[in-house]
């Protein structure tokens, strides 16, 4: 069984990256199912084990995962808010969500949105109310406050375009 866990671990984090809390959780889940009449302490000692061999070959590494996923976020226009709520589901600590957030820039995340969207100064077509509220509302969903949204649709196209210019931000 342990050999199991090792090579489902190894298996696992070779496919994508996972936080401790998703790994422990796989590793239980898929034991459970594949070994009959395994205890439910079993299954957590098994995947305890995984968790450990994971960090003892430090291929696991939350605050790691933390910052790739807070510099993904802000890349497909996601923001702050949004990218911690992803990692507190994800289980990763709150200290380390707070310092991997606290260097993301939520203006630079949301002209990205606004270009992905075609909103604000990337709109095509005319501003009427309606489309103006369903421009600002679709910010707030994602995250952002009134005023990132008022900063947005007062700029200029050229003004957002060299704020989006890649030497800035990465």
């Amino acid at each position: 069984m342990l050999s199991w866990a090792r090579n489902s671990t190894i298996y696992r984090l070779e496919r994508r990256m996972h936080t401790e809390k998703q790994l422990f959780n796989a590793i239980l889940r898929k034991a459970l199912q594949k070994f009959e009449n395994i205890s439910e302490a079993q299954a957590k000692a098994l995947a305890d084990a995984a968790v450990k061999f994971a960090y003892d070959h430090k291929a696991l590494d939350d605050a790691a995962y933390a910052e790739i996923s807070t510099r993904s976020g802000m890349c497909g226009g996601r923001s702050k808010r949004a990218i911690a709520l992803k990692l507190s589901q994800k289980g990763v600590a709150g200290e380390i969500v707070t310092a991997a957030v606290a260097e993301a820039d939520d203006m630079h995340a949301a002209l990205v949105l606004a270009r992905k969207r075609a909103f604000g100064p990337f709109r095509k077509g005319e501003l009427d109310e309606k489309r103006k509220a369903k421009e600002l509302s679709a910010f707030a969903r994602a995250g952002f406050s009134f005023e990132i949204g008022k900063r947005v649709f007062g700029m200029s196209l050229d003004e957002a375009e060299e704020a989006l210019a890649p030497s800035r931000h990465l």
